[in-house]
């Protein structure tokens, strides 16, 4: 079977850069996979999307869409409009003076009648829209906006669905039901699709693959759970999520830390290298013998988040529950999940294997 999107090598410069845009991108995407494109401004995200839909040219490399080559370095250029992609933008770019029927009907102008009226009512279904057919753009909440502009991208049952920022325009309440909601609906219609986004948990609750992007590159494609608790390299441990690295000394199979002593998948001769420890990987037990002093915490409501001090001079965050109450001085014994350490060295992660004693 082919891959729904595949990109093999992709670059592009834009005209005056000092810096490529997008470097040697290669990312395959299964069908019916949703994989989101995350990272900062700048990174490249949003110029892959618009290599994948047609807007822009690669330099070199290949873009295949449903095993068809649509794009090259070497003058092969399919149009927008000819690839088979939907696309949901971040103001929803909804018709004004359309219905709601209307707007998702827009892309069937090559069905019959009863075609179209029939697939404008599945997916109007589909989204929970029945109620607001008839009504206009400007009569919608920011929520049925959504839905609306999602709708008419799958309307024409297009290879790929390609959805720019789609949550950007939303409140906070409204952003997290309409991710779920969003996730639902493309496993329902078995819909491969990208998300570009710059937020790491609008990213991990919607894809089922995460490729984090920095400086242009792909550092790392994997499923949310192994993006967050493992990153490739020290720049996406930075980027996804909090955390704090911890100093270690590696001597043969053993790297030894503040925290304790860890075994190492492969041997190495003395140097030092760094564990990557999530706050809610960590624990603190008040103990006038401890190694570590609180510093400062602050209150988030269902949270105190800590900071700690260790001998080796490191802060190190710790989130707690709200009724894990320690004054800044406490002295405390940290301890950490050693399941989810991550070690690295000067290039990138390291494997540990268990804890020594």
């Amino acid at each position: 079977m082919h891959a729904a999107i595949e990109l093999t090598h992709v670059s592009k410069r834009f005209p005056g850069a000092a810096e490529p845009a997008v470097r040697e991108v290669s990312v395959a995407i299964a069908p019916g996979e949703i994989v989101a494109l995350l990272g900062p401004s700048g990174c490249g995200k949003t110029t892959t999307l618009r290599l994948i839909a047609g807007f822009e040219r690669p330099d070199t490399g290949v873009i295949a869409i449903a095993g068809r080559c649509v794009a090259d370095g070497n003058g092969t250029f399919v149009p927008p409009e000819r690839r088979g992609v939907g696309m949901v933008f971040q103001d929803y770019a909804l018709f004004p003076h359309l219905s709601v029927a209307d707007n998702i009907a827009f892309g069937l102008g090559h069905l019959s009648s009863a075609e179209r009226r029939s697939r404008v009512s599945d997916l109007l279904a589909l989204t929970g829209l029945e109620g607001v057919a008839h009504r206009y753009p400007h009569q919608l909440s920011g929520g049925q906006q959504q839905r609306v502009a999602i709708a008419r991208a799958l309307a024409p049952r297009p290879h790929v669905l390609l959805l720019d920022e789609p949550f950007s325009n939303l409140d906070t309440e409204l952003r997290t039901q309409m991710r779920a909601e969003v996730r639902s609906l493309l496993k329902a219609t078995e819909t491969t699709a990208i998300l570009v986004t710059h937020d790491q948990q609008e990213a991990m609750t919607v894809a089922d693959r995460v490729a984090v992007m920095l400086q242009g590159r792909v550092e790392q494609i994997d499923t949310p759970d192994v993006v967050y608790h493992f990153p490739a390299t020290r720049a996406v441990a930075r980027f996804v999520g909090q955390g704090t690295f911890v100093p270690a000394r590696v001597a043969g199979d053993v790297a030894e830390s503040d925290l304790g002593r860890f075994g190492l998948e492969h041997p190495a001769g003395p140097q030092l290298v760094e564990l990557l420890i999530r706050p809610r990987d960590v624990s603190l037990e008040e103990d006038p013998e401890g190694i570590a002093v609180i510093t400062s915490r602050t209150f988030n409501g269902a949270e105190y988040t800590y900071l700690v001090q260790l001998p080796c001079g490191v802060q190190l965050l710790s989130n707690q529950p709200s009724h894990v109450d320690l004054a800044p001085g406490t002295r405390v014994r940290v301890r950490c999940n050693r399941s989810r350490l991550a070690a690295y060295d000067a290039d990138a992660r390291i494997g540990l294997t268990a804890p020594r004693n």
